[in-house]
């Protein structure tokens, strides 16, 4: 395949643009007094997904970014690029971070997560393939519009233990993937300190955990059900 710059309109149906109206929420569906800021992403965060895409296990956090227009409310359709090869589901762990975080220690970072949701990090892996063959970032692959479709967030103070939390993915009724962040190579608190000591994270920021494996092609007409254990399900659909 040769990649090639293609410029596309995101639509759920012709000549209607799908606006960017996200908004954090919480798991009672109301808006969270938070601003839409920026999404970390972290990748190879899972060993068993680092295998199923024959890659090298990273010696530090591996990190790209979604821009806030990638954002959109898991519990509307997902809408995927239809012209770039296939779009693959990656389930993930999503921390929003309320107070600013910067150059910090492991022990002040909890301080500043104000909940747990999850999010889809949507990725066109053919587009990915070239792009890292050609040694270029993954942006065009990662960071397109629409691309982080995202849950409600539960607040922190009802998470017990961030390092064994559940979730999964079931696609038409069958089970695709299932995570727990006790298998995370860097974890939740190791993450947000490493990633305040290159950038720092706002309020309104999230950081996307990595995923666990099971990531594979979406079709449109897809059922999705998404839940984080013991706290919530979303079911939606592709478009």
């Amino acid at each position: 395949m040769e990649y090639q710059s293609v410029t596309y309109r995101i639509a759920l149906k012709k000549g209607h643009k799908r606006m960017f109206e996200y908004r954090h929420s919480d798991s009672d569906g109301k808006s969270i007094d938070l601003p839409v800021g920026k999404v970390v992403c972290v990748g190879r965060n899972y060993l068993q997904h680092i295998k199923e895409l024959e890659n090298e296990v990273p010696s530090e956090p591996l990190l790209f970014i979604k821009p806030s227009t990638a954002l959109s409310h898991l519990h509307k359709p997902v809408v995927i690029p239809k012209e770039l090869g296939p779009c693959h589901n990656e389930l993930e762990l999503a921390i929003l971070i309320k107070s600013t975080l910067s150059n910090a220690c492991i022990e002040n970072v909890e301080a500043t997560i104000w909940g747990v949701g999850l999010g889809l990090d949507l990725t066109l892996r053919d587009v990915q393939n070239v792009l890292k063959k050609q040694g270029h970032p993954w942006e065009r692959a990662k960071a397109f519009d629409f691309s982080c479709p995202m849950s409600q967030f539960v607040m922190k103070d009802r998470i017990e233990n961030l390092s064994d939390i559940n979730f999964s993915l079931h696609v038409n009724n069958e089970l695709r993937q299932q995570g727990n962040s006790q298998d995370m190579l860097f974890t939740v608190l190791k993450l947000l300190a490493n990633i305040s000591k290159t950038f720092t994270l706002l309020p309104g920021d999230i950081v996307m955990t990595g995923t666990p494996k099971g990531v594979a092609a979406l079709s449109v007409d897809d059922q999705l059900t998404i839940e984080l254990n013991e706290h919530f399900s979303v079911k939606t659909c592709v478009v």
